[in-house]
């Protein structure tokens, strides 16, 4: 399956480089990523080249940070229904980062990326102590984070209304758009997307053994603190970075690990493997099936996810065992 998902993966990205406004055809691409200098091919390597190939690289990472974040923080809580968007992670990454542009004025990719990150670490935080007493418990989890998302997304969007300049520089951004980014986004997102997952697959045997209670875990020589702690910071890096790369994209951190396990089983380790690669496919098809669904026009890809996203999210909800991983 992983085998498979990476020929999707390369298939997506030839189709993404082809499709669009202005559609490339397959040879004409061949010719340009060879470094062909046909002058018929100017307008057409432009595209590519400041256009597609950055957005494709935007969604793979993208992708794969929420399904690896989505993975880690199901393991480490032990609820299938702990996705980044759904317990309030990805709306307090996108309040810092509307904060950062409104009322600091930031714009560099480093302070946004970085706000981002802070954001998703207090809302990753909150959830957690408000889920404290009840052990998170996969229904107060949700709920806690719910409440939170739906009350960080009104102040959200309120100072937008109040300052229709940061509107103008967000309102796409908001519902999870790939289009338009930033080139400079995509290496430190690259970077920090990298390092978060690479310690992420380093702590995954730790994360197994959490699996089987806090007591035993402690007996088989883990930190639960620690293992938890560095859990919940890698998610943090993850979402920040693709919360202010993309915006706010939910779902992707829900349906991954959910078909990774189905693969897998509940082996960390494979999941989060699986979670890297099935969350690229999940992004960048979403981006794709956008432009081709909207004609002249595209649709964000964000909401191409929330339309998958929504009935898996329903159809988990009313599993009769949905207790704990």
């Amino acid at each position: 399956m992983l085998l498979v998902s990476l020929v999707v993966l390369a298939l997506l990205v030839v189709c993404s480089v082809m499709i669009g406004a202005r559609p490339v055809a397959f040879d004409a691409v061949l010719q340009i990523l060879t470094g062909s200098d046909d002058p018929r091919l100017r307008v057409d390597s432009v595209v590519i080249w400041t256009l597609r190939l950055p957005r494709t690289v935007l969604a793979i990472v993208v992708g794969a940070a929420l399904g690896v974040a989505g993975a880690l923080i199901q393991a480490v809580t032990r609820n299938p229904l702990a996705d980044p968007g759904i317990i309030g992670v990805n709306a307090g990454a996108a309040l810092l980062v509307v904060l950062a542009v409104s009322v600091f004025g930031w714009s560099g990719v480093l302070a946004t990326t970085g706000a981002g990150m802070l954001g998703a670490l207090a809302a990753l935080l909150a959830v957690a102590v408000l889920s404290t007493r009840s052990r998170m418990s996969p229904l107060v989890l949700v709920l806690a984070g719910t409440a939170l998302a739906a009350a960080v997304g009104g102040v959200t969007s309120g100072l937008l209304i109040l300052d229709s300049g940061a509107l103008d520089q967000v309102r796409f951004w908001t519902v999870g758009s790939l289009a338009g980014r930033d080139p400079e986004l995509i290496w430190p997102s690259v970077a920090l997307v990298t390092l978060a997952v690479l310690v992420g697959g380093a702590i995954a045997v730790r994360v197994n053994t959490l699996a089987l209670g806090d007591e035993m875990a402690k007996s088989l020589g883990t930190s639960v603190a620690r293992t938890r702690a560095i859990a919940v910071v890698v998610v943090a890096v993850l979402c920040g970075a693709a919360t202010a790369a993309a915006g706010p994209i939910g779902f992707v951190g829900l349906a991954v690990p959910f078909a990774a396990r189905l693969v897998a089983g509940l082996d960390t380790r494979w999941v989060i493997l699986l979670s890297l690669s099935f969350g690229a496919v999940l992004l960048l098809a979403a981006d794709v099936v956008g432009r081709v669904i909207a004609g002249s026009g595209e649709l964000e890809a964000g909401i191409v996810v929330a339309a998958v996203g929504a009935p898996l999210f329903i159809a988990l909800a009313l599993r009769q065992r949905m207790e704990r991983l």
